[in-house]
């Protein structure tokens, strides 16, 4: 076999890549895994976005190569969306990038503003795709610490005594994934601040600010904010649509110029269909949020039962899809994830998935019907 690039020896396959192939070898088994480890939506999307998708595919032009900017009148339904769900004006012409999935916009962000070299803050605990990319573009990536303690929210005074000269992009992600936090007014006004001070593009990655979250918020509505900062948003989660790889980043017309360099050479434009079914996602009435919700709050008030039985605790005020649960004593993350999986067939996710400060933790997905969730407890 041809050797392969040297960049692939400075990351591992995907946590969950590898542990859903041991999940589906025991599920082969005969053993009745409940998978409450992946926060994959197995709700419906909105009925007028799948039928507008089947509808448009008659359309003139509807298989053609699209616009590597999406199509007009997406832009202005995120425009929209922002003035009507985040209170924020931003322009739909020049300041929002329709991507395929918002996990596509941290390449893209990455390549178009990292040489190699560059270092990168990146939340401990946070998303594990932040330091994959930043090692694949011989970046190096500098953990921030993220605890408890102080709210899973920054320490700015820490981070002023770090040697900021080569720091590029500063990740930040509220709700926070995957513990569920919310950040106040406050932070936003501070990270803005501190991007401006040293020159750090701010990257606010905000998937779920409309699952179990009554006061959604968009980091553009601060002071300064388009000027250091890029905002990437999805509809994956807030409407059940992950599969149809559909999200955009907003800021700035110049850095969302400099994203596009990188992206036109990557893709030739998102499906026709799925951008017309994303406009009718976007337009979607009150009634869908609160009915959204209503569902995940009865799923999360029966995770919190089996997180109780686990002898395990949870913040009652933490948003999102997920549960983060913090494990009794004198056990690691990964062997209590383990021994739940061999004594229950329950998969959960072991904190140190997200790295080392999520250790003594665990995270369980809401994206199981109630049904299946009660069948967890019962095992337990």
């Amino acid at each position: 076999m041809i050797e392969v690039a040297k960049r692939l020896n400075s990351v591992e396959e995907y946590y969950f890549s590898r542990k859903l192939k041991e999940v589906a070898f025991l599920k082969s088994q005969g053993k009745p895994i409940i998978n409450l480890g992946i926060g994959s939506p197995d709700l419906e999307p909105p009925f007028k976005a799948s039928m507008m998708l089947r509808d448009s595919l008659d359309d003139e032009g509807a298989h053609k190569y699209q616009s590597y900017q999406g199509l007009p009148e997406l832009r202005d339904a995120v425009e929209t969306f922002y003035k009507d769900r985040y209170k924020v004006t931003i322009n739909g012409k020049t300041e929002v990038l329709p991507l395929m999935g918002s996990k596509e916009g941290i390449m893209h962000i990455s390549m178009a503003f990292l040489n190699k070299g560059d270092e990168v803050l990146i939340p401990n605990p946070g998303y594990p795709t932040y330091a994959s990319v930043t090692k694949l573009l011989e970046a190096k990536p500098i953990y921030y610490d993220l605890t408890e303690e102080n709210n899973w929210l920054p320490d700015f005074v820490a981070l002023e005594r770090l040697d900021l000269s080569k720091v590029k992009i500063m990740w930040i992600s509220y709700p926070h994934m995957p513990t569920g936090a919310n950040a106040p007014n406050k932070f936003y006004d501070e990270v803005i601040a501190f991007g401006r001070r040293h020159n750090i593009l701010i990257v606010h990655d905000n998937p779920y600010s409309f699952v179990l979250n009554k006061k959604p918020i968009s980091i553009m509505r601060y002071n300064y904010a388009k000027e250091v900062c890029i905002e990437l948003n999805s509809l994956s989660k807030t409407f059940n649509m992950a599969g149809w790889r559909v999200g955009f980043m907003v800021g700035s017309y110049e850095h969302l110029a400099a994203v596009l360099k990188v992206k036109s050479n990557m893709d030739s434009g998102m499906f026709y269909g799925i951008q017309k079914g994303a406009i009718e996602a976007l337009q979607c009435s009150d009634m869908w949020y609160v009915s959204l919700n209503s569902v995940y709050e009865l799923r999360r008030a029966l995770v919190w039962k089996l997180a109780e039985k686990l002898n395990c605790t949870y913040d009652e005020y933490a948003t999102g899809m997920f549960v983060w649960a913090k494990l009794p004593p004198n056990i690691t993350s990964e062997a209590f994830a383990d021994k739940v999986l061999k004594e229950h067939s329950i998969f959960i996710a072991p904190g140190t998935v997200f790295g080392s400060n999520g250790e003594g933790y665990v995270r369980f997905s809401l994206c199981a019907p109630e049904s299946t969730i009660k069948e967890a407890i019962a095992r337990v």
